[in-house]
């Protein structure tokens, strides 16, 4: 489970046990005021499970806790990695946000919020010389720092070095799906616990070109970079050989910070368009972004959705601040000022071109780059020590974990998993009852907008999520106050009662000692 825009590695994570909080800096950080979330109980099925604790669970955690002060429903996080880290891969020296510090995880919500990134700013000691920057976009590193500042507020409730595995429902007498399992891994141990309510925020899973083998040790994905090239790429003088595809903001960014790493090396920057295009920002564009316009969004026809969702690619795909494209151009001008042969260049850029072969041997790779122009085919072949791919990521992450409710769609074969205005998914009438049910984040963007993968709309939609589980809908026993009245205890993997059972008149059960 990432954090929403920077998915980690898939290992196994290397623990015998789950840990609640307590990592990061800020380890020791607790909620002043309202009193914390109720620990987890061992006699009681949770209100709320969350699949992935990124920023998208961390501001539904903040609206829980904001909204819900006298309700405290039992509510856990399950993260898999070890502390809470957002676009680790990509925490480069000196790269900013790209939106607002306004639109963070709780202003637009609630502006007088406790953890608004003013208030973080003021708790840090940081407000008036943040105010003098004169800047609403901070540094990606504060950025970060924030959202840990927000997250280790609730440490008592998430587990991290845990790896959701699967979701399954289980019904009642009725047939109906009353709750739902959570399948959990940590560290070779098995754990499944019952909830009312399942929402999946696991972000993207990254995507290379398909000649590229998803793991090879010479082959990087930019949600790595920082972790990964260092070790790969270990001399800072050596006259290395690397390859940057993609034609984003973070195929730029890495571009040019591989430049000013290692000053020996020569770059080239693949892409399949004419050139860098620069990300359009302007007011009215922005606007695309608002809470509201997602509800305008979501009223459209399908047909009316696609055709504003290409014409609106320019705000978010494959485009690049202006500021860094000028800083590319300049470099590039200063190499063509210096040599007019470009025989000593160090950064290049390659158009039109699409990477259609890979082979290895133990010193390198090569690449087979098909290039494109003027209605002329050209294929060429270029040997590098290392491939860094900045071409995005498939928000698809929640299909094989939802596999086993897919039979409570009034369409299982269906290509997506439908999903309300709240984002609850809208499974086959009278499949699913209404104290119960799943919600997606992160992956709406047919039905939600371009906002749904960004951050711009966190804080609101956190609040939807939040006033659809808790507050506008009845829940196991049937009053607005957020807490359940099922019964469940820890289930080990080696539990002769461990999973569903049937009870005998058709329908599945859940041993009262089987789940937490």
């Amino acid at each position: 489970m990432r954090p929403s825009d920077g998915a980690p590695s898939e290992e196994e994570v290397g623990r015998s046990s789950p840990v609640y909080g307590r990592s990061g800096p800020y380890a020791d950080s607790d909620l002043t005021g309202i009193p914390r979330f109720p620990q987890p109980s061992g006699d009681e099925v949770y209100d709320l499970i969350c699949v992935g604790f990124g920023p998208a669970s961390l501001a539904i955690a903040i609206a829980i806790y904001e909204m819900l002060p006298e309700a405290r429903p039992k509510v856990l996080f399950l993260e898999r990695q070890q502390q809470f880290v957002w676009h680790a891969g990509m925490l480069l020296p000196g790269s900013k946000m790209q939106i607002s510090f306004i639109k963070d995880l709780a202003t637009l919500r609630d502006p007088r919020s406790e953890f608004t990134f003013l208030n973080y700013l003021k708790e840090n000691n940081r407000l008036l010389d943040f105010i003098n920057l004169g800047t609403f976009l901070p540094l990606r590193e504060e950025y970060n720092d924030y959202m840990q500042w927000c997250a280790s507020k609730f440490n008592d409730v998430v587990s991290y070095g845990e790896t959701v595995t699967l979701v399954e429902p289980v019904k009642d007498s009725a047939g109906k799906a009353s709750s739902f399992v959570v399948h959990s891994r940590a560290g070779g141990i098995e754990e499944r616990r019952l909830a009312k309510h399942v929402v999946v925020a696991v972000g993207g899973r990254p995507v290379l070109p398909k000649p590229l083998p998803e793991y090879h040790p010479r082959v990087v994905h930019s949600s790595q970079y920082s972790s990964r090239v260092p070790q790969a790429l270990s001399n800072l003088n050596a006259p290395y050989r690397i390859a940057v595809i993609g034609a984003g903001q973070s195929a730029a960014e890495v571009f040019s910070d591989v430049s000013s790493r290692y000053h020996n090396a020569t770059t080239t920057l693949f892409i399949r368009g004419d050139a860098l295009k620069p990300s359009d920002d302007s007011p009215f564009v922005n606007e695309i972004f608002n809470p509201s316009a997602t509800d305008k969004f979501f009223q459209t026809s399908p047909e009316e959705r696609h055709q504003q969702l290409v014409e609106n690619r320019a705000t978010n795909y494959s485009v690049v601040r202006l500021e860094l494209i000028e800083r590319i151009y300049h470099d590039i001008y200063v190499q063509r000022l210096r040599d007019p042969s470009g025989a000593s260049w160090k950064l290049n850029i390659r158009n039109h071109s699409e990477v259609t072969a890979f082979e290895s041997s133990d010193k390198n790779v090569t690449l087979r780059m098909t290039h494109h122009e003027n209605g002329v085919k050209t294929v060429e072949e270029h040997e590098f020590d290392l491939v860094i791919v900045a071409t995005g990521y498939a928000r698809d992450m929640h299909q094989e974990l939802l596999a086993p409710t897919r039979e409570l769609l009034s369409d299982p074969a269906g290509e997506r998993f439908p999903v309300g205005r709240d984002y609850r998914v809208q499974f086959g009438d009278g499949k699913v009852s209404t104290d119960a049910g799943i919600y997606l984040q992160g992956c709406n963007e047919m039905t939600h907008g371009l906002s749904d993968t960004l951050l711009s709309v966190l804080a609101v939609r956190a609040g939807e999520v939040v006033d659809s589980i808790f507050i506008n809908k009845h829940i196991s026993n049937g009053h607005h106050n957020g807490q359940s009245n099922g019964h469940a205890t820890k289930l080990s993997a080696g539990s002769k009662n461990a999973g569903p059972h049937s009870n005998g008149n058709g329908h599945i059960a859940v041993n009262s000692n089987g789940y937490h």
